[in-house]
Parts: structure tokens; C-alpha cells; sequence
């Protein structure tokens, strides 16, 4: 047995302490779960916290590849850093194994070694993210470089490959609830993230990302969602973002490498109800949009039901010197925003070839888009541009006081499935296959509701 087999490993070593403070701190990932003269070749383990190691941090610093670390309920104030590769870290119950930063750590779970499974539990009150996942060593680090991003200069982009973020709750962070940064082959999935001041989940610096983030709940952030120099193969799918101050955006941005964003699919969403004042200010001034491309290019917008945001269901804009080119915005349902669609370019730098069609429309900027900007449209047609009236955003809360999130699903069977198998590459979504979702998507779960 797993369990027996650790305690007999303790018994030799007189202890469990002496092995947790050394085993592991230098683990690049490469471990293969060998012979290491305590365990028998090939074995896994289950690492019992607080039965079998004091702390989160002491178990995962015994743990090897394949080994799980299994978290009884308890609140823990402590930086986890995950550096060994295919552990699976995951709580016993969700709402009730908390990782609380105190306002006085940066991140609560950092991920820096591939094949990793974080599940079921809730991280909160940290300076900065909830859970961060990177192959960058400065994001590791949490230092940024000169310009804002964390990897600037000339040395080229390294990338954490496979991930998993399942069933988490992240609420109260300074900046992301969950943070997927120059990282490649990923899921995030089932989470909720609420009172970030920047977003709830936040995909950056990847391509190919081949990552999907999908039923996902992201409420009372600035952004609920936000994939920033996220190309190839990101998927956004199933999430319900809803009662944020904006919605989703994707977006590139000279502040992290990888220019410029291109080729996500936004599809099957529920984007609705962004302009709630009782959330973090979002830092560009955004309020009650629900979509934002802001020098994205060749996005595909699939089958999502926004709805009811005072600004904009959908803007398309410029990022300083990247034009937005070539996005297509196909069947999804509107209703109830300010604008339904709106193009704005108030700069010289414009789009080309952007295109609707089959969507459910009230209202566009410039008028009749949909039959002046009909895909297929071709690539170098200049996109037309219009302004239209904007609701002023309130002043925000600190993200502190964002309201808590109600109890959140559990990971099925959590103390008895042994640890997770992350694939390599993970399986990603069908688009042919992804519906239209009503508007009561994930809202048991929810605080926000829509009208």
C-alpha cells in the first residue's frame, strides 16, 4: 500500500522532516521516478498532509514523479512550488483545503515542472496570482522585466509543456486567479475565479498554446477571461463570464513576447451582465463589455450568447501599432447590449478583413455590419470604423472586499482516485461540436446572475 510504504520510509529515516527540507529543492523536472534508494523502482505514493508531511510544501518536496499529495481539509498559510515533474496536488474537499496567501506572498501555488495536476482547492488573498503556471523563470520569480512583461530582451521564450488546473477555486488575488504564462499544452478546467484585479484566468505568451480552458466560471474580476499573445490552438469554451467588468478579451500587447495574438476560437460561451461595481477597476478603464479584440487577429467567435452588457457585446479595436485583422464572429446570439457589435479604430492604425455571419443582431457600429462586413470577406479590405456613446465605469472595490464565492463542485471520488495522468497533449475541443448555451449556463454555482 502507498500509505504503508511511506511510513516505512519515514521509520527508516528516523523522521519524515530531514528528507523535506533537502529532497527536491534543486528537481528540474527530469526525474523519472528511478531508484533513488527509498523506494522501489517505478513506485507511486500517496502523501498525506498533514498525516504523513506537516505541510503542503513538505510533501510536494518529497514527492516524485507519478506521486500524488493528497490535502486534508484545513486552511494553510504557504507558497507551494511544484518543481518536480508529473505530481498531482490535490485537496480532499475544495471549499474547505484552502491556501491562503495572507496579503503577505505573491502567488499561492507555482507550477514550474510539466505534467502537473493542481485539483480541488481553493487558493486566495495573494499579492498577486492564485496559481501560476510557467516555463518563464523570471514569472517564477515574479520579476518583471523593464517594460512590464517578465520576459523581455532577446533570450528566447521557454515553455512549461502540459498542465492542468482542475476544479479550483481561486478568489481574492492581487492580479490572476489562475495564470498560464509561456506555458504550452494545457487544460484548465471546471475553476472559478472571482476578485482579481486583473483577471480571473489569464492565458499569455504561447504559441502554439494548445490549451483549452473551458467550463470555467469567471465572475467579480476585472476581466473575467484574458488571452494575451495566446496563439494557435487556444480554445475558450463552455466558460460562463458573467457579471465581471469585461468580459473576455484577446488581445496582444508589446509587454510580453509573441506578437502579435492570432488564431484562438471563442466558442459556446455565456458572456453577459459585465458592468458589475462591485468589483476590482479594470486597469484600461474598460466597463460592461463583453467581448473585447484588441490587435487580435483571425480569431474565430462561434455560438456564444452575449448578452446584456451596457456597453458592448463585442468591440474590435486597435493595440497601439497591431492592427486587428482578419477575426470572424459567426453565429453567436446578442441581445440586450448597449452595441451589439462595434468596430472602433480611433487611431491610424485599422483592421482589415473582418467579417460576421448568421449572428442574432440588433445593433452595430458602423450601422448594418453585418451586410457591409458579410464573411467571407476578403483579406485586405479595410474593416469600417464608428464611435458610439459609453456608460462612464464607477469607481471599483479592492479586491479584498470582493463578495465570496458560494460552494463550488468537488473533483469526483478526490481521496480515493489516485493521482491524474496529464497527457502530453491534451485532447481539444471539436468546434462543429460546441453549442449555443442557454443562459442559465453554470449558474447554480454562480453569485452573478442574468437577468
Amino acid at each position: 500500500m502507498p500509505r504503508l510504504r511511506l511510513r516505512l520510509i519515514a521509520a527508516l529515516l528516523g523522521t519524515l522532516a530531514p528528507v523535506l527540507v533537502g529532497c527536491g529543492a534543486g528537481d528540474d523536472g527530469s526525474d523519472d521516478g528511478s531508484n533513488d534508494g527509498r523506494r522501489p523502482s517505478g513506485s507511486r505514493v500517496t502523501i498525506k498532509v498533514p498525516a504523513d508531511a506537516p505541510t503542503i510544501s513538505a510533501a510536494v518536496s518529497l514527492a516524485r514523479p507519478g506521486d500524488l499529495v493528497l490535502v486534508a481539509p484545513g486552511t494553510y498559510h504557504e507558497s507551494v512550488k511544484i518543481s518536480t515533474a508529473r505530481v498531482t496536488l490535490r485537496g480532499e474537499s475544495r471549499d474547505k483545503v484552502v491556501i491562503d496567501g495572507r496579503l503577505r506572498q505573491p502567488n499561492g501555488i507555482v507550477v514550474t515542472a510539466p505534467g502537473v495536476a493542481v485539483e480541488n482547492l481553493t487558493v486566495e488573498n495573494n499579492t498577486q496570482n492564485g496559481v501560476l503556471v510557467t516555463g518563464s523563470a523570471k514569472a517564477a520569480a515574479g520579476l518583471p522585466g523593464q517594460s512590464g512583461g517578465y520576459d523581455t530582451g532577446d533570450e528566447p521564450v521557454t515553455f512549461l509543456k502540459s498542465f492542468l488546473v482542475s476544479h479550483v477555486t481561486a478568489t481574492r488575488n492581487g492580479l490572476y486567479g489562475i495564470y498560464a504564462f509561456s506555458a504550452q499544452n494545457g487544460v484548465i478546467e471546471h475553476s472559478y475565479a472571482s476578485g482579481s484585479a486583473d483577471s480571473g484566468i489569464y492565458v499569455g505568451q504561447c504559441r502554439p498554446c494548445r490549451i483549452a480552458v473551458r467550463d470555467n466560471i469567471a465572475e467579480l474580476n476585472a476581466v473575467g477571461y484574458e488571452g494575451t499573445n495566446a496563439s494557435g490552438d487556444m480554445y475558450v469554451v463552455g466558460n460562463r463570464l458573467v457579471g465581471n467588468r469585461v468580459g473576455l478579451t484577446t488581445n496582444s500587447d508589446h509587454q510580453e513576447k509573441l506578437l502579435p495574438q492570432r488564431d484562438a476560437v471563442i466558442a459556446g460561451n455565456l458572456i453577459a451582465a459585465n458592468q458589475q461595481a462591485a468589483t476590482p477597476e479594470q486597469a484600461d478603464g474598460g466597463w460592461g463589455i463583453g467581448v473585447g479584440v484588441d490587435g487580435g487577429t483571425d480569431n474565430k467567435f462561434v455560438r456564444n450568447r452575449i448578452a446584456d452588457n451596457s456597453n458592448a457585446g463585442l468591440v474590435i479595436t486597435a493595440t497601439a501599432d497591431i492592427p486587428p485583422d482578419g477575426n470572424q464572429i459567426l453565429d453567436n446570439t446578442f441581445a440586450a447590449n448597449g452595441v451589439d457589435v462595434g468596430w472602433t479604430f480611433p487611431t491610424a492604425t485599422k483592421g482589415r478583413g473582418n467579417c460576421l455571419r448568421g449572428n442574432d443582431l440588433r445593433a452595430t457600429v458602423p450601422d448594418r455590419l453585418a451586410t457591409t462586413a458579410s464573411c467571407p470577406r476578403p483579406a485586405r479590405s479595410p474593416s469600417p470604423s464608428g464611435t458610439w456613446a459609453k456608460p462612464t465605469a464607477p469607481g471599483g472595490i479592492p479586491f479584498t472586499e470582493v463578495a465570496a464565492p458560494k460552494r463550488q463542485p468537488q473533483f469526483p471520488n478526490a481521496t480515493t482516485t489516485g493521482a491524474t495522468a496529464v497527457p502530453a497533449v491534451p485532447a481539444l475541443p471539436d468546434t462543429a461540436d460546441i453549442p449555443l448555451p442557454s443562459m442559465s449556463l453554470l449558474v447554480a454555482e454562480a453569485r452573478v446572475r442574468t437577468s
